[in-house]
């Protein structure tokens, strides 16, 4: 057992990290930047969570997930089941096998990026990926009804396995609501 394994073990980690895949100019494949966009808008989560929309980005996924404790993936994926559905796949289900062959230039590496950082020693020691299933993946923006209807789960199931390793997460109260009946106090250089 790695120092970082022993560390998840015994109290939160050190550094989690959120990571939404997609390109948005591509469909339901957007869903990725979307969640991240959401979770960054309408919650606060504690100091170690680092939360990244990188697109389509290949192998370059090592760098963003080098010595990682914990690393959550918002994704699209492909399966049976109706368009909007939320899979989990922990990291255990994802790396059984070596992985195989890129098969387009869009795919995003993740399973390669995992294997690379587990051969030295630097892999996440939790992985988890919040997958829906898509719709409609081609050209265009915006995504599809039932992708859509499907952002909150995902964002619950994100705040659930933060909140999981004992890291805070508090949802952001919206400009203009009230606490108890008072309006909270004005961020600096914001008008009252």
């Amino acid at each position: 057992m790695n120092r970082r394994e022993h560390y998840c073990e015994m109290g939160s980690p050190r550094r989690v990290v959120i990571l939404g895949l997609g390109n948005v100019l591509m469909g339901d494949d957007g869903l990725g930047p979307r969640v991240i966009e959401r979770l960054e808008a309408e919650y606060e989560f504690g100091r170690d969570v680092t939360f990244m929309d990188v697109g389509t980005p290949g192998l370059h996924l090592v760098e963003y997930l080098i010595d990682a404790d914990v690393l959550i993936v918002i994704d699209v994926a492909k399966g049976d089941g109706r368009p909007g559905e939320l899979r989990r796949y922990r990291g255990s289900q994802m790396l059984p096998s070596p992985p195989a062959w890129r098969l387009t230039a869009h795919d995003p590496g993740l399973k390669e990026a995992l294997w690379t950082l587990q051969l030295h020693g630097r892999a996440p020691s939790q992985v988890l990926l919040l997958a829906v299933i898509p719709a409609k993946i081609e050209i265009g923006l915006g995504l599809s009804p039932r992708v859509q209807e499907a952002i909150p789960l995902v964002i619950a199931a994100v705040v659930q396995e933060v909140k999981r390793w004992g890291i805070p997460v508090r949802k952001r109260i919206p400009s203009g609501e009230t606490v108890g009946g008072m309006r909270p106090a004005p961020e600096r250089g914001e008008a009252r």
